[in-house]
């Protein structure tokens, strides 16, 4: 089974040609990389959010096996889904699953489940994926989305991949896809996101949760945020690092309107 690209054309081009310009227009290959547990990164259109997504990859040392962890903004199918099975194709080819990783996964932890239909028009890890196939040729994915706010079956997800991840013993890059605050105005945006960040940067996502929720903090990926921080603190984080932080009015001019776009690693 193929996942046909959704959103190419939209979010970013859908020749290939352009689309290598653009992603390399945003790379930094002179920055210096260095390895991860986790990273964060926005999911916008390339014009809005390339520059910080372009960012984080550029210092981010890439594995060959990573876990994806998207929003489902359409919250059709499964809460938790899982694409198990098959290849991604984007305008630069296909990107295999990591079908060994994912049916470990999903032995671990009965909350995923496999449903490739709940991925076919969600475009908040495949916009990830041009930048991760020009920087590892060899890459192979295991993409989740989250419908669920669910906070304690978030946390068994969280430990299930910690513990899959030691048990595979290989270096397994996890990549949590958010936007931050959505459409308020700069001055409101910026500290709101300043409040999301400040819990990121403390590892804290008990207290991202819970800010977004007492703030009204429309950060759409705070699950997937949420579980890869509780994962790399299993798996022994200790430090967290901003290393781009936006707004759509960098790019639009805008200021009354915006969203926020926020790049990070754990490490």
């Amino acid at each position: 089974m193929v996942r046909r690209p959704a959103v190419a054309g939209q979010f970013y081009p859908s020749n290939p040609k352009r689309l290598q310009d653009e992603v390399d227009s945003f790379l930094e290959p002179d920055a210096p990389k260095q390895s991860a547990l986790g990273i964060l990164c926005p999911h916008a259109g390339y014009p809005f959010s390339g520059t910080t997504a372009g960012k984080v990859f550029s210092r981010v040392t890439i594995s060959k096996r990573m876990i994806l962890l998207g929003v489902n903004h359409r919250g059709t199918g499964h809460p938790f889904a899982m694409y198990a099975r098959g290849q991604w194709e984007t305008p630069f080819g296909v990107v295999d699953i990591d079908e060994p990783l994912a049916a470990h996964l999903l032995a671990a932890c009965s909350h995923l489940a496999h449903d490739p239909d709940a991925h076919a028009c969600e475009h908040s890890l495949e916009v990830e994926l041009p930048f991760l196939q020009r920087l590892r040729h060899d890459i192979r994915i295991v993409p989740i989305l989250f419908g669920s706010h669910n906070a304690a079956k978030l946390r068994d997800i969280a430990q299930a991949i910690a513990k899959v991840i030691r048990e595979e013993n290989q270096s397994i890059l996890l990549l949590a896809s958010s936007d931050t605050n959505h459409f308020e105005n700069q001055e409101i945006t910026e500290k709101k996101d300043t409040l999301a960040i400040d819990a990121m940067l403390a590892r804290d996502p008990e207290r991202l949760f819970k800010v977004c929720e007492d703030e009204q903090i429309t950060m759409c990926g705070v699950a997937p945020a949420f579980v890869m921080l509780h994962a790399v603190n299993d798996l022994g984080a200790s430090k967290a690092e901003l290393i781009d932080h936006r707004t759509s009015a960098d790019v639009t001019g805008d200021y009354s309107a915006v969203v926020g776009y926020a790049g990070m690693s754990f490490r």
